[in-house]
């Protein structure tokens, strides 16, 4: 008995060490390591922001033209924009920097990042995770700023692996390039369903890492895949993203976090739903607006099964948003439901910066009263009002 207790006692003192050691060695949620780029390298800061050695990139690993570019820094008639903070990296052609991660195995993860762009207008960005990797177009400023802030989601196929970011472009100026800052990470646990509810994380609560000095959101572009996606259970199935809002800077319907949708047709998000072939369902959500100054009207384009509706937000009183109701029967074990802005919206400070409707506290459950009756109920129901006449 007494080396049965020793050995229980050995092998409980192994799993505290273990779970000790993967809990410091395996990425936690936020920045990565200098991941907003204001740790000095060896030499310091270079007077322009721009490092003699880009080697020196601390906790980076860099390959090409990579640049550490400061705040208000110009390059000819342009000046630089830096997202957050005094420093970011700039990629020239074909460069890329990475950074080792330990992940979980089989877990997914999502990438926070800001970039803006540079001297090409058709720049872009591609962020990998081998073999996981998106391309992520940043043609399109989303807001006035000249940078937003993106999220990426992969399933890690191995513990020990990189992130790296790459400028695909081959400009003439080789320097050209996007820049980058803010990198965080955030491994995503996928909710509950709730019982009577068959919309997986409706309340959109659970979805990519924010900063919360982050005025802006993130952005959430197309992603084809509901089981890695930075918003769990959500596709972005369009070639617009669309914007993950949280309550610290935004009018929120519920909780913390809803979905602000953007660029009309071009920024859809959708979801399939199990769902009993012929039964009646409701589908509700909350609609209303950010408060960030965005022009009306406001309209999304609701859609649940073989039901389309246009309905437009009309405010009560001082209340940001109302809750609308769609009823259909389901035709087959699954459903689709998805949600777009009827109009591309801007805000009316800027006249610039896209913005749009918001939508959140998603539901879809089975329709009670006559239609949730079953024949049965039915034949009563109707006896009971012939009886009443």
């Amino acid at each position: 008995m007494a080396s049965y207790s020793a050995t229980t006692k050995s092998f409980t003192l192994f799993c505290l060490v273990v779970s000790y050691f993967l809990a410091v060695f395996t990425a936690e949620d936020g920045l990565l390591t200098n991941g907003d780029f204001e740790t000095p390298p060896s030499g310091g800061f270079a007077d322009e922001g721009l490092g003699d050695n880009p080697d020196a990139i601390p906790n980076w690993k860099v390959n090409g033209t990579v640049e550490l570019v400061a705040s208000g820094q110009k390059q000819g008639g342009m000046i630089l924009i830096v997202p957050e903070g005094r420093h970011a990296v700039r990629l020239g052609n074909d460069a890329q920097i990475s950074q080792e991660l330990k992940l979980e195995k089989g877990e997914i993860y999502s990438i926070t990042f800001s970039a803006s762009r540079t001297c090409a207008q058709l720049e872009s960005l591609n962020v990998s995770v081998p073999p996981a990797s998106q391309t992520i177009d940043l043609q399109t400023l989303y807001s006035v700023q000249g940078w937003d802030t993106y999220a990426w989601a992969f399933q890690a196929d191995q513990e020990d692996t990189n992130v790296v970011f790459t400028n695909p472009g081959m400009e003439d100026d080789p320097t050209c390039g996007p820049i980058i800052d803010d990198i965080a990470i955030k491994k995503l646990f996928v909710p509950t369903k709730p019982k009577d509810n068959a919309v997986l994380n409706g309340d959109f609560e659970e979805g990519p890492w924010m900063f919360r000095n982050a005025s802006l959101g993130v952005l959430l572009p197309t992603n084809l895949d509901e089981e890695i996606s930075s918003l769990p259970g959500w596709i972005v199935e369009s070639n617009r993203a669309v914007r993950y809002i949280d309550s610290n800077h935004f009018s929120v319907p519920g909780d913390k976090r809803a979905l602000e949708l953007l660029s009309g047709k071009e920024g859809i998000i959708s979801q399939m739903v199990s769902t009993t072939p012929n039964k009646p369902y409701k589908m509700s959500f909350s609609l209303g607006h950010a408060n960030d100054m965005c022009k009306q009207p406001l309209a999304v384009m609701a859609f649940a099964g073989d039901q389309a509706e246009n309905i437009h937000y009309a405010p009560n009183g001082n209340s940001t948003f109302q809750i609308v109701n769609v009823n259909f029967t389901a035709k087959a074990e699954r459903t689709r439901v998805a949600f777009y802005s009827v109009y591309y919206n801007t805000r009316s400070d800027d006249m610039s910066s896209l913005c749009g409707p918001v939508v959140d506290d998603v539901a879809v459950v089975v329709s009670k009263g006559v239609r949730g009756l079953g024949f049965s109920g039915l034949v009563v129901f109707v006896l009971v009002l012939l009886f009443v006449v």
